[in-house]
């Protein structure tokens, strides 16, 4: 069989392998595709009798690859026909039966059509190296993909390497002794406090893996997403880890519209132990364990508070640290809610424009407004409520109404189309 000779073939897939941390079957494959590709562009050139080559013309062709040896072989598997239509893909039962007698039509023979050394040509070689550059970085994508697909939604350490644009582009590793990794944290993802130098450290929240093949980082992480908060607190926190203490709860402005506002952050807590306290265990000793959340948020304001089955105490504690009055549930089926707090609770209900009653807004799930204890006109409230309340009762009505007579007409059709038990026994006697 022909060879055609690639001089320093083993040193240049070791010397692959190391520079993009591949392993050496990944570069092979990388290069059978790129080189089977320089074949096509070596046939296309030719075009003896053959005018056109279609996407699937070269399905049946493929590289072997001799790394001892170093250098490749094509190859094409045939069918055996009686009468040859098409000499890349078939070949003739008389020609095969002259070396093996058993051969009979339909069956495939695989054979060595490698050019010669000379015959390559530069335009394929061109061709080849840049296929191979493509499939390489083809090849390490998948290999990403396939380490961290499963390491979505945790969080990583990460180092800075360079700015792209508005972006930082970090180095993550998925563990112990497994190479580095290059991912994208965005503009959208990062935290306004944070001070991204070269070689400075972060925690990361792995957000998404993308199998896009588009050119850049694939992994996509984040310093702004809840579920990097969880994580330093399920960290930090031993109760939590040992599922005494379970996080209900997240909302999280990291990046506020406003920039006179910082990042804050509100978690709900809750435990099933009647002697644990939820929102202790979570601020530790002299809020030892929250500075340390805090410190790695960069000095994110974060608030703690005890989740309750009960939507008013709920609420309450979701406005913290503003003192409640009183809530009241206006809709149920709406979740809107009034709290009244005193005139100087105000201003911190509200938070700074509006921070703090929009994250109680978020973590709770109801629609919040913040009214003055004093100014709060209960009759008039009352009186909407009804309204409200009867509006809700009349629309419920209506719609099962509805739903009745639909099914109702149904059931009258249906009997309509059936006939009765007398006309079916008077026709079975007719």
């Amino acid at each position: 069989m022909s060879i055609v000779k690639l001089p320093g073939l083993k040193d240049m897939i070791d010397g692959i392998s190391l520079e993009r941390n591949l392993p050496k079957h990944a570069v092979q494959a990388a290069l059978r595709e790129a080189l089977l590709k320089g074949y096509e562009r070596f046939r296309r050139t030719q075009r003896f009798d053959q005018p056109n080559f279609d996407e699937n013309y070269f399905d049946n062709f493929e590289v072997d690859l001799d790394v001892e040896e170093e250098g490749f072989r094509v190859l094409s598997t045939k069918t055996i026909v009686e009468e040859v239509g098409n000499l890349d893909h078939e070949i003739s039962l008389e020609e095969v039966q002259a070396v093996a007698a058993e051969a009979q039509l339909g069956d495939t023979v695989v054979l060595d059509v490698t050019p010669e050394q000379g015959d390559f040509g530069r335009m394929a070689a061109i061709q080849t190296k840049q296929v191979l550059a493509q499939k390489l970085r083809d090849q390490q994508r998948k290999l990403v993909q396939e380490e961290f697909q499963d390491l979505e939604g945790t969080v990583l350490q990460a180092r800075v390497l360079r700015f792209e644009r508005q972006s930082v582009i970090m180095a993550v590793s998925s563990g112990f002794g497994q190479p580095e990794v290059e991912a994208e944290l965005p503009k959208r993802e990062q935290l306004p406090n944070d001070n991204y130098r070269a070689n400075a450290t972060f925690k990361v929240f792995l957000k998404k893996v993308t199998d896009a093949p588009q050119r850049g980082p694939q992994l996509i992480v984040s310093r702004a997403d809840a579920g990097l908060v969880v994580y330093l607190f399920a960290n930090e926190v031993p109760e939590i880890e040992d599922e005494v203490v379970r996080i209900v709860a997240v909302a999280r402005e990291a990046n506020p519209p406003s920039r006179h506002v910082g990042p804050r952050t509100k978690i709900a807590v809750d435990t099933l132990e009647r002697d644990v306290d939820p929102v202790g265990a979570c601020i530790g000793a002299r809020g030892s364990r929250i500075q340390v959340v805090v410190n790695e948020l960069r000095g994110e304001k974060i608030d703690v508070i005890r989740w309750s089955p009960d939507p008013a105490t709920y609420i309450a504690n979701a406005l913290s640290p503003a003192r409640v009055d009183e809530v009241r549930l206006v809709a149920t089926e709406g979740r809107q809610s009034h709290v009244l707090v005193a005139e100087d609770q105000l201003s911190l209900a509200i938070g700074k424009e509006g921070q703090n009653v929009r994250l109680a807004a978020r973590l709770t799930g109801w629609k919040i407004d913040i009214k003055d204890t004093a100014k709060y006109d209960y009759e008039a409230e009352n009186r909407k409520f009804a309204q409200a309340a009867e509006a809700e009762e009349e629309a419920f009505e209506d719609e099962y109404e509805d739903e009745y007579e639909d099914e109702y007409e149904d059931e009258a059709a249906s009997t309509e189309a059936s006939p009765s038990f007398a006309e079916e026994t008077t026709g079975a006697s007719t």
